[in-house]
């Protein structure tokens, strides 16, 4: 039986699920944590349609399934393809490149034919359950070569690509050897989407560069007379929905239960994250570290919250990165810790989001510090828990969400001296600076959604294809 078409399909590299399997062998599904899913799960809910994905395990072809509202339709991969296509181009070439070269990227070809199978298995399930004029929205790097690829079988479909990590310079990207055909993959769309205004800018200077089309500011004028449109739509979340969360009588006792169990030191500091070398993981440990160390700080004042959410743990990189923090994290409690007292909490496991809410309300200073972030949605959730106006944030200048949380405590993650004076600002603040602040941030969340995000987009999708050249070249 032919499956029934869709109006509206996104597409991601991922399901928005994970198995879980109980004592019994009983198979449930679960919905993941993560910024993607987080920020996708209420547009899906409210344009229905399907969501298209791989669902986490090789070598096995499951039907389509639905799961709390939403119709899944998974899409299989081998072991191969996530050995070369997922562990290796999407993040051993993409990853890293992308975000600035924190490591080095490596090239290599076997990785890009998985990748450009895999983009067209996707592509093809997605032309199978489109609906003619169908809205199809394609997510993130793993998939950039979807849209062109789309086009081809289905140029009746409205093509919208966003790309939720950064989008790196041009003298970086074009370190790339299939740069031309990724910049051409993008193309497909109607409208190719970024964090920044910057990402933006580097994709229409590169296909000027690289591609050789016509660009006026933020549209792609191509050969056929179609337009690509470029332009930024920084992510947000489901801010009403976390605040409801986090006043519920079940997360504010939890939320005490923790700071209980941490001895009620006078400020709780957390850090919340995937275990990735971007998260700049060891800068803020070690800066916590040196003030407990000289003194600055008293360990039975302050405790530190690490939260390392497990990440491709098949990678090399992601398991040289686990075991450099397990040491460092050991050694600064081994060499500053008390018996029942230890500077830093360190868990290594994925939460639940009433948990997550619930260390949100425990935490008097967030500590955000990537090395470079695409938007980074942690500290979103948790201005959007501190509906008492409470709290500091402490964020990386490198993560998207710099540009609107203008007043949190802002740092260089690299600078580890000037890292140690932001965390103390933080929690030495007057109280009514605090609220300032946190009123200010709380203002930019809670008005700028993931609806407002999601309905913007797909509004400036519909309009793409009307959409005139502007006045002046760029």
């Amino acid at each position: 039986m032919a499956p029934e078409k869709t109006d509206f399909l996104v597409i991601a590299n991922r399901l928005p699920v994970d198995r879980r399997i109980g004592d019994d062998g009983e198979v449930s599904w679960r919905t993941s944590p993560g910024g993607l899913v987080t920020a996708l799960e209420p547009v899906m809910k409210l344009q229905g349609g399907a969501w298209i994905g791989w669902h986490g395990a090789a070598d096995e072809d499951l039907p389509e399934f639905e799961h709390d509202g939403l119709r899944l339709v998974p899409v299989p991969l081998t072991e191969l393809e996530v050995e070369e296509y997922y562990e290796g181009f999407s993040n051993g070439t993409l990853w890293p490149l992308y975000h600035d070269v924190v490591v080095t990227p490596e090239y290599h070809r076997e990785w890009w034919d998985a990748y450009v199978t895999v983009n067209r298995r996707f592509a093809e399930k997605a032309a199978s359950l489109a609906a003619q004029g169908a809205v199809v929205w394609v997510q993130d790097y793993q998939l950039q070569l979807v849209p062109q690829m789309l086009r081809e079988l289905r140029p009746d479909l409205l093509i919208g690509f966003f790309l939720h990590i950064p989008f790196p310079p041009t003298e970086l990207f074009q370190q790339l050897p299939w740069r031309r055909q990724i910049l051409e993959g993008l193309l497909g769309a109607d409208l190719v989407g970024f964090q920044m205004p910057g990402g933006a800018q580097n994709f229409a200077r590169l296909v000027r560069q690289r591609v050789g089309h016509r660009t006026v500011r933020d549209t792609v004028f191509l050969p056929d007379g179609r337009k690509v449109l470029a332009r930024a739509y920084p992510i947000s979340i489901d801010a009403r929905g976390f605040e409801q969360l986090s006043r519920t009588p079940e997360v504010i006792a939890r939320a005490q239960e923790i700071r209980d169990s941490l001895g009620n030191p006078r400020h709780v500091l957390i850090g919340i994250d995937r275990l990735d070398y971007t998260k700049g993981l060891p800068q803020r440990l070690r800066a916590f570290g040196e003030l407990v160390r000289d003194g600055v700080i008293d360990v039975d004042e302050a405790v530190f919250v690490q939260v390392a959410t497990p990440s491709r743990e098949r990678v090399h990189q992601y398991r040289l990165l686990r075991d450099d923090i397990n040491r460092l994290v050991g050694r600064i409690n081994g060499d500053m810790g008390r018996i029942g007292q230890q500077p830093i909490q360190y868990l290594h496991a994925s939460f639940p989001r009433e948990e997550m809410a619930a260390m949100y309300r425990a935490a008097d200073v967030m500590v955000v510090t990537p090395l470079r972030d695409g938007m980074n949605l942690v500290a979103k959730e948790y201005i959007a828990t501190r509906w008492d106006d409470r709290g500091a944030l402490v964020l990386s200048e490198f993560a998207g969400a710099a540009g609107e949380l203008r007043q949190a405590f802002q740092v260089n993650p690299h600078d580890i001296n000037g890292m140690k004076q932001a965390l103390l600002e933080a929690m030495q603040a007057p109280p009514v600076d605090l609220r300032k602040r946190m009123r200010a941030l709380r203002k930019q969340v809670m008005e700028n959604d993931i609806e407002r995000w999601a309905t913007t987009f797909l509004a400036e999708l519909a309009e793409a294809r009307d959409t005139g050249p502007a006045d002046g070249d760029d």
